[in-house]
């Protein structure tokens, strides 16, 4: 048994909800931890920069300053704010009570002794995890003697439209009272707080096995420390499989994909995998080459960049709509030559009227689109209702489209996908040679942060350059990639 264990915090606690293996490694074995990627940080940034909008509501509050590593200078700098009657709202107010630590957004004083606690986040709806985070708060205030009136979570109001000029804050955000959800669920914070406790104390870590849960409501930073040994062939890349089936099926011993029974249920893509495991071969449908070889040229090999600020930058846009600023065509004539035409806007500046246009132009109106996914479809669906003097050329688009995702998805599979249709998994699969490993950018929501980077006033010319070489590298390679992977399936 450990005598002191760690104390605990709201994160941790919901840590430890998710997995208790988890906590434990939070609290003992850090270092086992992947390394923060530049996405990661990117979200935490977004979410400090739209609880620093927040704090625009209550103007006169004072910023309790400590870090976390100086919690208990936090504390007093929160207690002496408390007593200055002056003092209409405290952010990131600092409480250490019943072992467990927290930081407070907002604490706004509505008599002498009785305060709201107002709880921000820059997602556009209340969830499950979020009536826990403010459940945990309102046990720990409490406990600390304070008067709570009200509980509200402020989130982002995705309907509100910029109008270009000047954030409206009170449309932006939707104050939400979740006072009795916190209230209701003051039993089963404490309880868990008992058990997770509890198990912080013992002497040996909790015995838990890697499975769905590791991603859900996020994915666990330890997640590769614990799965560094998973078997080849493992259940849990069968694709679309269940948790209740993985438990099934781990209940019997089975890890690999090859040890599943026959009359075991499974979808037809999942027996397929598994078939293709037992005998280690490849799947090809009779239909493949048919499909892919019935086109029309020119055949244009097309992807697109997006991004989807949460706080809207242009006129007439939403939070976290999506906004294309980048397209990548790769062109294939029925000579066989090969041909790139390209589009990435370097200006902070609304891009779709000029993405459209250009995007326009390289497509003509004849030849076959390939692309991975309807994903370029929902994008040309949102150009259309934005640019209505090219809705009709834009929609025509559409119809020229075949989704090379789907087709291998349903006539194609190989060892190496490892049970995913992603093109980061389908190519190194059959060109291992294209690889993304050696491209700076290797995926499209991190070709979303430094976009927004680059047309950051602040940032550098030279690094603005480099990252626009980056970007246009990386969209290149997944339509290259697209031209690549068709050619090898017809061979």
């Amino acid at each position: 048994m450990i005598a002191t264990p760690p104390t605990l915090s709201k994160s941790r606690f919901l840590s430890g909800l998710q997995c208790p293996l988890r906590l434990w490694y939070q609290c003992y074995n850090r270092e086992l931890a992947s390394e923060i990627t530049p996405l990661q940080q990117a979200i935490f940034d977004m979410g400090h920069e739209v609880g620093f909008l927040a704090t625009e509501f209550f103007p006169g509050g004072i910023l309790i300053s400590e870090d976390h590593r100086h919690h208990e200078d936090a504390v007093a700098s929160t207690i002496k704010a408390i007593h200055d009657r002056n003092m209409g709202a405290l952010f990131e107010a600092a409480f250490l009570e019943d072992d467990v630590r927290i930081r407070a957004d907002i604490l706004e004083r509505r008599t002498d002794k009785r305060w709201n606690l107002i709880e921000v986040k820059s997602a556009t709806s209340v969830k499950d995890e979020y009536l826990t985070d403010v459940a945990v708060q309102y046990h720990v205030l409490k406990t600390a003697g304070l008067d709570l009136d009200q509980v509200f979570l402020m989130h982002i109001n995705r309907e509100y439209v910029f109008d270009g000029k000047r954030l409206d804050l009170k449309k932006l955000f939707i104050l939400g009272d979740v006072t009795s959800n916190a209230i209701h669920l003051q039993n089963f914070v404490q309880e868990n707080l008992i058990e997770l406790k509890a198990m912080l104390s013992r002497s040996q870590s909790p015995n838990v096995e890697p499975s769905r849960h590791c991603h859900q409501p996020h994915t666990c930073e330890f997640w590769e420390h614990c799965t560094r040994n998973r078997p080849e062939n493992w259940i849990f890349d069968l694709t679309g499989i269940r948790q209740g089936r993985m438990i099934d099926l781990s209940g019997k011993g089975i890890t690999r994909i090859e040890e599943i029974p026959d009359t075991f249920p499974l979808s037809a893509i999942q027996q397929r995998i598994r078939t293709c495991v037992a005998e280690s071969r490849a799947y090809v449908s009779k239909d493949l080459s048919a499909i892919l070889k019935d086109v029309k040229y020119p055949v244009h090999f097309l992807d697109f960049e997006t991004v989807s600020p949460v706080i809207p930058r242009y006129a007439g846009t939403r939070p976290y709509q999506t906004i294309p600023f980048q397209w990548s065509d790769h062109i294939l004539f029925d000579d066989g030559k090969i041909e790139h035409r390209e589009y990435l806007c370097s200006e902070d500046k609304d891009p779709r009227d000029e993405f459209g246009r250009t995007l326009l132009n390289t497509l003509g109106s004849n030849g076959t689109i390939f692309i991975y996914t309807n994903y370029e479809k929902r994008i040309i669906n949102g150009l259309a209702e934005y640019l209505p003097g090219r809705r009709a050329d834009l929609l025509k688009t559409i119809d020229r489209f075949k989704d090379l995702c789907a087709i291998i998805k349903e006539h194609f599979y190989h060892l190496e996908f490892h049970g995913s249709f992603s093109l980061k998994a389908v190519l190194p699969g059959l060109i291992p040679e294209m690889s993304y490993k050696n491209l700076t950018i290797q995926e499209g929501a991190f070709a979303s942060v430094e976009y927004l980077h680059m047309i950051d006033p602040s940032t550098p010319n030279e690094e603005k350059q480099k990252i626009r070489r980056s970007l246009l590298t990386y969209c290149s390679h997944d339509t290259l990639a697209m031209l690549r992977i068709r050619d090898e399936l017809m061979r």
